[in-house]
């Protein structure tokens, strides 16, 4: 195996997150020997389904795809696979019924996936409204926020095994009667601060809000209406609060309803931290992300992607992520039932920016919605044809029976999803990519990490070509550190400028309508944030937030850019930013 190609700040975050270390806190581990722990691991799940198998050859294509960084399982599967722990799941949904019992009971269920270093999801909208009747006690419910507060605390006390706070997701429907308090309550920047916050709509709500019309607010206790209010009204005030402090973002229940592979086991309610992963109660989901950017090879003088490499790792990937459920350990016993019941999977990918960089192609064309059509296109169906393949070997899913598939000429797969497209966070720093399906959010950035750690990034491919071109010099350095964009540098040539836009150079139409053409080939959902300037409306947000469930997506994050007093991205210079 060759000598791997990681960066600094890749050093620092397997350091600091990743790699084993002794009882006294020091190092025990290379990357080299972490990617071989988790390659020997994985692959030897083939021996459940064939003892004859050459656990060696699935071994090493696991290794080598890791060690390349042309695929990376989510962090929990890198941390934990080959080590006591063995929790290698990243996201998970836990019920929250409207008792004390189920309530304080998933607080101590979230408390064990975190301490595994796994991220919860959950919807509170079963729970009775503030003031409402207690018909034990005689006394009034305080509603789904105060309890919300009892699991943003538990989560702030609990490392994620050590290496990790946890994450969580918090959803209400738009029908529950305390919707408004849920929606402005992060308005105060010391409120629910583990937490994202999502608003689940229904299309009956959207219909609402564009006629401007009333719907009904119900009490989930009794199931009844208890007012009538302004779809508009509400939709606006979750317009204000996004663009207040970036939250809440919004599910499309209904969409992500009708997508539910399997409607006989349940409806889903809720979705996994980043919003990427719906799923019911109890299941749990494993994601691994393949890196575009080192898949770029030349035909001739041009750049193209390497459809045979990337056909490859689609296979590959699948493998991994079926064998990662058989090797799991689950925290909980009801968690393991449901996800071996429907063995959902996440095929998704990274470094698309750099992969368009590569072609040439900017990020705001339709050459570029055409390429991730394209790409996901085929992700996806590859995805589909590995599943199957895996199905023949080790059989369909075991809730395959009523489920969307169990019906003649349908597909016949190993899993009841296959892609999730995740935000990739710190696996883009040890690929040394760009995130997920994210513009570029600078050319030179400050990324807050692993609890506050400060780590500088410079594109590598704008590098390369600054001294291709000659044009890096000190007057050039200092303004690209002072500043989001590189458009207004006129040192810079103008077609190396038309391929480096950032996130901010980008219209946020733009944003929605790539998130939108991933989410037309992904199974699950996308995870995209859509950035907007400090000087960005109301109005601005409210038109992306309608285009993004015209554009079929699964759900809408935006992000106002200074809208918070710490964030994970800013230039390095914060005075200009």
């Amino acid at each position: 195996m060759k000598n791997l190609h990681l960066s600094k700040n890749a050093l620092t975050v397997l350091q600091k997150r990743y790699l084993k270390k002794d009882s006294r806190g020091r190092v025990v581990e290379t990357p080299l020997a972490m990617f071989e722990r988790v390659a020997a691991n994985i692959a030897s799940a083939e021996l459940f389904y064939n003892r004859r198998v050459d656990v060696k050859a699935a071994q090493q294509a696991f290794l080598r795809m890791m060690t390349e960084l042309e695929f990376l399982p989510n962090s929990p599967a890198l941390m934990n696979a080959g080590r006591e722990l063995q929790q290698l799941s990243a996201c998970f949904v836990l019920p929250v019924e409207d008792s004390l019992n189920s309530i304080f009971e998933a607080v101590k269920q979230t408390a064990l996936i975190h301490q595994s270093g796994g991220g919860t999801g959950f919807s509170f909208s079963r729970l009775r409204p503030c003031n409402d009747r207690v018909l034990s006690t005689s006394g009034i419910a305080s509603g789904p926020v105060s309890f919300m507060r009892v699991f943003n605390m538990a989560t702030e006390v609990i490392k994620q095994g050590g290496t990790r706070r946890g994450a969580n997701m918090g959803i209400l429907r738009v029908d529950h009667p305390d919707i408004v308090e849920f929606i402005t309550v992060k308005e105060d920047p010391l409120e629910l601060t583990n937490f994202n916050l999502s608003v689940a709509v229904t299309d009956e709500f959207m219909r609402a809000v564009e006629s401007e019309k009333d719907y009904s607010l119900v009490n989930p206790r009794t199931g009844r209406p208890v007012k009538r209010v302004s779809a508009s009204r509400i939709f606006d005030l979750m317009v204000e609060s996004a663009w207040k402090s970036g939250e809440p973002g919004i599910l499309f229940l209904d969409r992500i309803n009708r997508d539910n592979p399997t409607p006989r086991i349940g409806s889903i309610e809720a979705t996994n931290p980043c919003g990427e992963q719906p799923l019911l109660p109890y299941e749990s989901c494993n994601l691994g992300s393949i890196n575009l950017a080192p898949l770029v090879t030349r035909k001739g003088k041009k750049a193209v992607l390497h459809k045979q490499r990337l056909a490859e790792l689609i296979r590959l990937g699948v493998r991994f992520l079926d064998n990662v459920i058989d090797m799991n350990r689950y925290p909980l016993p009801q968690i393991e039932q449901i996800t071996k019941g429907n063995r959902k999977i996440g095929l998704g990918i990274m470094g698309f920016a750099d992969l368009l960089v590569e072609l040439g192609i900017p990020y705001e064309s339709q050459e570029a919605l055409d390429t991730a059509r394209q790409i996901m296109k085929s992700i996806q169906q590859m995805a589909w044809e590995a599943s199957e393949e895996l199905a023949k070997e080790r059989g369909v899913f075991p809730n395959f029976g009523g489920s969307v598939f169990d019906r003649p000429r349908e597909k016949r797969p190993r899993n009841a999803t296959t892609t999730t497209i995740a935000p990739t966070g710190t696996l883009s720093i040890i690929a040394h990519c760009s995130s997920g399906i994210e513009p570029l959010y600078a050319i030179s950035y400050v990324r807050t990490a692993m609890d506050q750690v400060r780590l500088l990034e410079t594109h590598p491919l704008f590098l390369k070509m600054a001294k291709h071109y000659k044009f890096w010099n000190p007057k050039v350095i200092k303004a690209i550190t002072a500043s989001e964009s590189i458009q207004d540098i006129q040192e810079i040539p103008e077609e190396i400028r038309k391929l480096f836009v950032t996130a901010h150079d980008i219209s946020h139409e733009f944003h929605a309508r790539i998130q939108a053409a991933f989410q037309q080939y992904t199974d699950n959902a996308v995870s995209k944030t859509v950035n907007f300037p400090k000087t960005a409306t109301p109005q601005d947000i409210r038109k992306v937030f309608l285009l993004a469930y015209h554009e079929g997506c699964k759900g809408i994050t935006i992000y106002r850019s200074g809208s918070r007093e710490r964030q994970v991205l800013s230039c390095t210079d914060s005075q200009y930013c």
